[in-house]
């Protein structure tokens, strides 16, 4: 998806999809700030920066294979999405500019994330701060 740009995702949701999966009507990328802006059918709607989406990828990559295998993200604070691709009705798949491409937003993930953001975002520093770690 060209930088700028938004799109609408159709309000189809797979038929294996609780009743309760929140259901996107507009994904919107903004470059210069950096922002992933997501709008739900049930009114709310997150910006979501691109370096949150990149520490919490639920890739294997950065949550391991099991509890206690997550991986610290350091050095994503400057990390653009170059491309986002719809998967199915039910996710997308952002490549961000440090190559990492292997995660899959589900809706319910991007929403759980939007509804938690400040206080994964406030997890995610004490982590950084614990193993002298930096954003940058």
């Amino acid at each position: 998806m060209p930088a700028g740009v938004s799109f609408q995702v159709q309000s189809v949701v797979s038929a294996m999809a609780p009743p309760e999966t929140p259901v996107p009507t507009e994904i919107r990328l903004h470059q210069k700030s950096r922002i992933l802006e997501i709008a739900f059918a049930d009114g709310r709607s997150f910006r979501l920066p691109f370096e949150f989406l990149r520490v919490y990828s639920p890739s294997a990559e950065v949550r391991g294979h099991g509890p206690g295998q997550e991986v610290l993200q350091t050095g994503k604070r400057d990390v653009d999405i170059s491309a986002l691709e719809p998967v199915g009705s039910y996710a997308v798949q952002p490549t961000f500019s440090d190559g990492h491409s292997t995660g899959i937003y589900t809706w319910d993930y991007l929403y759980e994330l939007g509804d938690n953001q400040e206080r994964l975002w406030a997890e995610y520093l004490g982590r950084l701060d614990a193993a002298g770690a930096s954003r940058t």
